[in-house]
């Protein structure tokens, strides 16, 4: 059912009420290396460690995501927001060509992570559920790179900011 177009904007504009953490999903099928600037990540499972995301299937990270088995999930830091913007669509780059401008290693699993990120994720598609435009992609952790401590990028209104710990708690 196709939401009015009063409810689609009051829709839109609700949802960028919440402040999101910014990531990058990364995919490589063998191929193609690819990724895209994602704010819905989610954990699902502590034991074993599971991580739920988003993707819409009209990117074009999708068809390589959907082959390659495994995906990368890289936390990015307030420094990287140049990062978020090559993987968003933003600079116009597409493909491998979003992986100028930072650090990458490529796992035993075969994928991508940040070496800048804050936090990076490398893992195995568990299950894959279609709904609607998007694809609801179930992953098993299967690596885990912990980087620096430092203020996270995120996103807000339509922007990138940070956020920056109350001292006095």
């Amino acid at each position: 059912m196709k939401m009015d177009n009063a409810l689609n904007l009051a829709f839109r504009q609700a949802m960028r009420q919440m402040v999101g953490g910014v990531c990058v999903i990364t995919a490589h099928d063998g191929e193609r290396r690819t990724g895209l600037t994602a704010t819905s990540v989610v954990s699902v499972s502590m034991d074993p460690p599971e991580l739920l995301i988003s993707v819409n299937r009209s990117s074009s990270s999708w068809p390589v995501l959907e082959k390659a088995g495994s995906f990368g999930i890289n936390v990015l830091s307030h420094a990287q927001q140049h990062v978020a913007e090559n993987f968003s669509g933003r600079t116009g780059l597409k493909g491998s060509d979003r992986y100028v401008d930072d650090d990458w290693q490529q796992t035993e699993q075969g994928v991508w992570l940040s070496r800048n990120a804050l936090a990076s994720f490398a893992c195995e598609i568990e299950k894959v559920m279609l709904h609607r435009e998007h694809a609801l992609i179930i992953g098993a952790v299967k690596f885990i790179e912990l980087g620096t401590q430092s203020a996270p990028l995120a996103y807000w209104q339509g922007s990138y900011g940070t956020f920056a710990a109350d001292s006095a708690t």
